[in-house]
């Protein structure tokens, strides 16, 4: 029997069976399996005569479009339902049927040995699978899932075969699969689809990232699921600890009715201080805002309970087109969620492109190191004719009067400087067109890098407020990528260096009388909600769905508590310290969030 499952007799002949796996996201769900195993397709196997040559790498120059055209649907799809950061996990998927590579290897495999083009792409693509399969790093392993499913996309567009759908019953089910898919994540039907357990997979997979953003409990790394599961059987998965149980007895499906229950009653709680201010026990204000990539997301915020915007990635406009947006598009898109946050403000972040994020509409430079180069600000200096478009769509919005302009990714006075010099250009060009604009615009900048810290004095003569992104800083201060499974570990936002730098920017924000906020994933971590007042963050931006959770956590801690602490945690000398200094406060005060 495997390792990761058990057997528990009940009554009669019902045997209630444990497995274990990995949790990727937390919740319960209760309902009947839904198998989706995946049959791969007979691919047809015949030698081709030289004749046939052009006919075969036709076929295969009309797959690669058909496929990137199904794939660039997908990605839109998901864009408008979940967000840009979602849809971008299809940027791998178009980059597999755009590999000079791979697709200049397929062709010369087809003339070399004339086999017909299913064949000789099928056997690439294994190769390629194989070749990332042997690399000891679970992160390229996880991309091999990417490759076949854009090879089995490719392939069926070649044999003539519509896509591949997993069966959409009309009743709440789990599904069950060996693996899924970003394209199988992407096409389920959030309706009656309560969770989703996988033999295979990790955290880092994009399926797990995008039932995150599903907010659907899921289990992967599983194990031997298909030996004892069926369609139809009763099933339920603890997105918790990672458990999923067949056959779940009564007295089990009791205790996780307790359990939902107590969940859905802090809930229930958290519902009813929506409209409450923001407010400490001491009576503090913290300004309690959201993050958005769309504008459609607004009726979220509105229901969430923020107070505005702290956050607006303006990226999205910029990615699954082949052409920027031009100055009236943005006006537009800015003027209308302007228009729909009063009487609360809009930070609209500037252009943050490069880095991990790329798109066609713009020509970005291919470096070997991009999290390190022409990135964010550094672009749009030396872009200005997309830049100054982008600024002057921003102050012409700015008219409504809630709008506050920020640049990212500012690590000194010149490329402050240079970037308010283009700012003022922008503004004697509206001035001279007669088009109207606020001249009077708030100007912010992120605090993203140890530099923008250190010389935070300066920066802040220059500005009317610090908007900290925790998660660059941390990546940027201790030299560590996130995404990458061997050295994740390393990513801690409790590092003692970066508690102090928080704590010496919100410091140089008083003196100079500015203020401060933090929209990173910090702000909407409640067990590190206690160190961020205590260092006297005076504004909190996270995503909508964490509002209430963070408005909680506020209302229930007193500034003086959370000063004392962050006093203690700039005594200790290791990340695990100060995290449990602040999380032993988050549980003694609101423990029902955890």
């Amino acid at each position: 029997m495997e390792e990761n499952f058990s057997d528990i007799q009940t009554d009669g002949e019902r045997v209630e069976q444990i497995f274990s796996g990995i949790p990727v996201v937390p919740g319960i769900a209760h309902a009947e399996a839904l198998v989706h195993w995946l049959e791969e397709d007979e691919i047809p196997y015949r030698k081709i005569k030289p004749e046939e040559l052009p006919g075969e790498i036709a076929r295969f120059e009309a797959a690669l479009v058909a496929t990137r055209t199904e794939l660039l649907e997908i990605q839109q799809r998901i864009a408008t339902s979940l967000g840009a950061s979602d849809a971008s996990i299809f940027d791998a998927h178009l980059l597999v049927v755009e590999d000079r590579t791979l697709i200049d290897e397929v062709l010369r495999n087809l003339e070399k040995d004339h086999f017909n083009i299913e064949t000789t792409f099928h056997r690439i693509a294994e190769k390629y699978c194989k070749a990332l399969q042997a690399i000891d790093d679970p992160y390229l392993r996880e991309r091999v899932v990417d490759i076949e499913d854009v090879s089995r996309s490719v392939l069926r567009h070649l044999m003539g075969k519509n896509p591949r759908r997993i069966p959409t019953p009309d009743r709440p089910h789990i599904i069950i699969a060996k693996n899924l898919t970003p394209s199988d994540t992407a096409m389920i039907n959030r309706d009656k689809v309560v969770g989703f357990a996988t033999e295979a997979g990790s955290k880092t997979s994009h399926s797990a990232i995008m039932a995150r953003s599903l907010d659907i409990p899921a289990i992967v790394g599983l194990g031997q699921l298909f030996q004892v599961i069926t369609s139809g059987d009763d099933i339920l998965i603890d997105g918790y600890t990672g458990k999923l149980i067949l056959n779940p007895s009564q007295e089990t499906l009791e205790r996780y009715g307790r359990i939902q229950k107590q969940k859905d009653e802090v809930e229930e709680r958290l519902e009813l201080i929506r409209e409450t201010s923001c407010v400490t026990v001491d009576g503090r204000h913290i300004i309690l805002s959201a993050n958005i990539e769309l504008a459609n997301e607004m009726d979220d915020v509105r229901e969430c309970g923020a107070e505005g915007i702290g956050l607006y990635r303006t990226e999205f406009l910029y990615l699954n087109r082949k052409t920027p947006p031009d100055e009236e598009e943005q006006f537009h898109d800015y003027r209308h969620i302007a228009e729909q946050a009063l009487p609360y403000s809009v930070i609209i972040r500037t252009l943050d492109i490069g880095g991990d994020k790329s798109t066609e509409s713009l020509d970005l430079p291919k470096e070997q190191n991009p999290f390190l180069g022409c990135r964010a600000i550094r672009f749009c200096l030396n872009h200005p004719e997309i830049f100054k478009p982008q600024i002057k769509a921003i102050l012409r919005a700015g008219v409504v009067g809630n709008i506050k302009l920020m640049l990212p990714m500012i690590s000194g006075m010149d490329e402050l400087r240079a970037a308010k010099r283009l700012i003022d250009e922008c503004c004697g060009e509206l001035s001279s067109a007669h088009i109207e604009f606020n001249p009077d615009i708030e100007l912010g900048t992120m605090i993203e890098l140890p530099s923008a810290v250190l010389v935070a004095k300066w920066l802040a003569k220059e500005v009317k407020f610090f908007s900290i992104g925790t998660n660059d800083l941390i990546q940027y201060t201790i030299a560590v990528d996130r995404v990458n499974e061997r050295i994740a570990h390393l990513y801690t936002p409790t590092h003692p260096a970066i508690i102090r730098l928080i704590q010496m920017t919100t410091q140089v924000a008083k003196d100079q009388g500015i203020w401060c906020g933090v929209c990173g994933e910090m702000a909407g971590d409640v067990a590190l909600t206690p160190l961020l007042l205590g260092a006297g963050v005076d504004e909190l931006s996270t995503s909508p769905c964490l509002v209430p959770r963070v408005k909680k956590a506020v209302q229930t801690l007193a500034i003086p508590e959370c000063e004392e602490l962050v006093r203690e945690a700039l005594e200790c000398e290791d990340h695990l310290s100060i995290l449990n200094l602040s999380e032993g406060l988050a549980k003694s005060r609101y423990g029902e969030l955890f």
